[in-house]
């Protein structure tokens, strides 16, 4: 939970023993209701009674396992009830209290296991978190500590030679929001979780492995740990002798033998003992080694940040790179430019003339035409030095080519780094999330660097900037109209376990920021952080939102268009008829007599109910349209877009039109000499003014653009997909982790 050092007297010092009824009644305050709304007083404090309950159970092993038997018990009770709701936050919760139980016992594994199993045949979601957590639960009774070792070497990047996979929490706040208190609120936090010394998570790990494997019975939790503890750098022959051990293990699978690891355990916990001059002790108390919070960068993701160019930082400077080196030439990668500036002919290319026809015959003397599937480094290494001096006089360069050399190291790398990208802020962090990951997409496309090393995962935090009552005029108009959190409040609608945790966080954090500057002197508790920490180890349900391409054309004839992206709204406006504020548009509905606005033209493509989209063209006299591409409740569809006019009712030439039309994309061209302005995902920082027209339609995702491009010089007048590309992902959506994704 938090990165506290589990080696000092304080913390090896057992915590009250906590009754199965208080764990009970703290497992049912947390549990979300049918009752529960959104911004209700009971709900927002949910997210805080489960930090509680996770911290009241701390550094006492008898009370870990006294909440996995309670929580197992409150699951089958909600399989025989068919309280469904109740099922996906009671496991997240189980799952994270057995990744941190000293000890559990074979038959509690079991029953675990057969419950996750009988998961396996309910509909979308259960059955998909279902299926994760049997796999994680067979692999953990068969080799007990795994997840818990993978994590710590993962999320703390320990240097071993067994493990090679890492991950890094990244958080990207949007300074508008966070200016002022709560950016110092959340990066106080983030340093109170701190940085650990290496060694002392080595110590844990070594800790937990041995007591997982061999329980109170056969291992002497306080012991081991003072003997740990006084090895001091010497813990690392054994941290690396642990991960063999545990990775052969689940290398072996169902082969292995499980009395061989628990053996081969006891001999280092004998031998740990006797290097420290201890007598090795056959039973006694387990020591609780807390989950340390995993390594969080905190960025103010201003115009200045490129966050590519940080996740290429942190993949060159960590240690698999150290074990598995870069070659001088990727080494010397030069990302160019931001990726908001680059478009498709700026993007830089790397040109290789051949000189083969691609038939086997045309290869070299002992040439092997499956050279990058082999598994020796050796032969590939000579080939690729015996064409290289050929190949160097044929070789075309542009601005910033990278040469790419096959390789096992090379191979061994890819996705081995998770990126988990938390953005916290309203819509307007997500338009600029989105319009980054759709550039980085493109940049991608044409020239591979991060895609085939780092897998991105992406989460957020919805949190709303303070308000003030006493801004001015001007403020407020630049204020998202509206919800500011339009997709943060649909996620909350579809998982109620993202309500009670993550919505709530959002709420939290501005009280944490009044509660910081009247108590300064109390200790800090890293509470943002462990949540997210929380959220990023459990939420690995995605939620896709579709990505939606603008072209916007000027009524300046000379100044070229501009191409852009939103996620979650587009508002279309005539300047001359802005309201003054939104109060006196509540109060005063337009009708469609009243109507006061521009004539515009509207082609769209209308969703219907039965999947058979039509084609429409209308024209209209209105003052702006809101565009939203977020489901307003949890029926409506999320891969379209609704249609807003200003007014109730639109008068259109022949008729009176509605004012809400639901559509899949959508042309909207000005008929007067009047021009309007557009703003993207709520953003004043993205107003474009002076506009002719727009259009909108799911944006397609680069590396199929790109793919579709390349066949259709080769290809004699044939525009339909064929071979695999048809069954290619066309469009491009942004997936935002959750912990149950829609539940229906």
């Amino acid at each position: 939970m938090t990165n506290r050092d589990p080696w000092d007297s304080s913390s090896t010092r057992c915590s009250p023993t906590v009754p199965e009824p208080e764990l009970y009644r703290s497992i049912q305050a947390v549990l979300p209701r049918e009752t529960d709304n959104q911004l209700s007083p009971d709900c927002l404090n949910k997210g805080m009674l489960r930090w509680t309950l996770h911290k009241k159970v701390q550094n006492n092993p008898a009370n870990s396992l006294s909440l996995v038997w309670v929580l197992i018990k409150e699951l089958e009770k909600a399989e025989r009830w068919d309280s469904r709701r109740f099922i996906i936050p009671l496991l997240h919760t189980l799952m994270y209290a057995i990744i941190q139980t000293a000890y559990i016992p074979d038959e509690l594994y079991k029953r675990v296991y057969d419950f996750c199993k009988r998961l396996l045949t309910y509909p979308h979601p259960y059955c998909t978190v279902g299926l994760s957590y049997t796999r994680q639960i067979k692999t953990e009774r068969s080799i007990p500590g795994l997840m818990y070792q993978r994590m710590v070497t993962a999320e703390q990047r320990l240097k071993n030679e067994h493990y090679p996979f890492q991950d890094r929490v990244f958080i990207l706040a949007d300074p508008e929001v966070f200016s002022g208190s709560l950016g110092m609120v959340l990066l106080g936090d983030i340093e109170t979780s701190g940085s650990v010394n290496p060694f002392d998570h080595m110590c844990s790990v070594v800790q937990h492995s041995i007591q997982a494997a061999l329980g109170a019975e056969q291992c002497h939790g306080p012991k081991l740990a003072q003997a740990l503890k006084d090895m001091g750098q010497d813990v690392e022959s054994h941290f690396q002798e642990v991960l063999a051990a545990l990775e052969q293990s689940a290398e072996e699978g169902s082969r292995g033998d499980g009395e061989v690891l628990r053996s081969r355990l006891q001999q280092l916990y004998s031998k740990i003992l006797s290097e420290t001059d201890s007598e090795p002790l056959s039973s006694g108390g387990l020591c609780d080694c807390p989950l340390p919070n995993p390594e969080m960068s905190f960025h103010l993701w201003t115009e200045e940040l490129d966050i590519w160019r940080e996740l290429a930082n942190w993949f060159r400077s960590s240690s698999i790179s150290e074990q598995f080196p870069l070659i001088p030439e990727q080494e010397d990668f030069d990302l160019g430019e931001s990726p908001s500036d680059l478009m498709p002919s700026d993007m830089t290319r790397f040109s290789i003339m051949s000189d083969d026809s691609g038939i086997e015959r045309d290869l070299p003397p002992n040439a092997d035409p499956f050279t990058p599937s082999s598994l020796d480094t050796a032969s590939m290494s000579s080939s690729w030095e015996q064409c290289k001096s050929e190949q160097d006089a044929a070789r075309l360069f542009r601005r910033g080519g990278i040469k790419m050399k096959p390789s096992v190291k090379d191979s061994m790398q890819q996705r081995q780094f998770t990126a988990r990208i938390v953005a916290m802020g309203d819509d307007r962090v997500l338009g600029r999330l989105a319009k980054a990951y759709y550039f980085f997409r493109k940049r991608e496309a044409r020239r591979l660097f991060l895609t085939m090393k780092v897998n991105l995962q992406f989460y957020y935090i919805p949190v709303c900037g303070p308000t003030t009552p006493n801004s001015s005029i001007k403020q407020s108009l630049l204020q998202p109209k509206g919800d500011p959190c339009t997709l943060g409040s649909y996620l909350s609608m579809v998982d109620p376990w993202y309500n009670s945790n993550i919505k709530s966080l959002g709420c939290m954090i501005p009280k944490l920021a009044k509660m910081q500057h009247t108590n300064t002197g109390r200790p800090k508790e890293p509470f943002v952080s462990d949540v997210i920490s929380y959220y990023v180890r459990t939420g690995q349900q995605p939620v896709y939102f579709t990505i939606y391409y603008v072209k916007i054309t000027f009524t300046n004839m000379t100044k070229d268009p501009v191409e852009d992206v939103f996620l979650t709204h587009l508002e279309m406006e005539f300047p001359e008829f802005r309201r003054i504020s939104a109060s006196v548009r509540e109060k005063h509905k337009w009708s469609a007599g009243e109507v006061c606005g521009a004539v515009v033209s509207l082609n769209y493509k209308k969703v219907t109910l039965s999947g058979r989209d039509v084609d429409k063209g209308i024209s209209v006299r209105t003052s702006g349209t809101q565009i939203s591409a977020i489901p307003s409740n949890e029926a409506e569809d999320l891969n379209c877009l609704t249609l807003t006019f200003n007014e109730s009712q639109t008068k259109s030439k022949n008729n009176v039109t509605d004012s809400k039309i639901r559509m899949s994309n959508v042309k909207i061209r000005t008929l007067e000499s009047r021009s309007f302005t557009v703003t993207l995902d709520k953003d004043c920082r993205r107003t474009f003014k002076d506009v002719q027209s727009i259009e909108i339609c799911p944006c397609l995702d680069p590396g199929y653009s790109v793919q579709k491009t390349i066949r259709s010089k080769f290809s004699l007048g044939e525009d339909k997909d064929a071979g695999l590309s048809k069954y290619m992902c066309k469009g491009l959506p942004l997936p935002i982790n959750t912990f149950a994704g829609i539940i229906t």
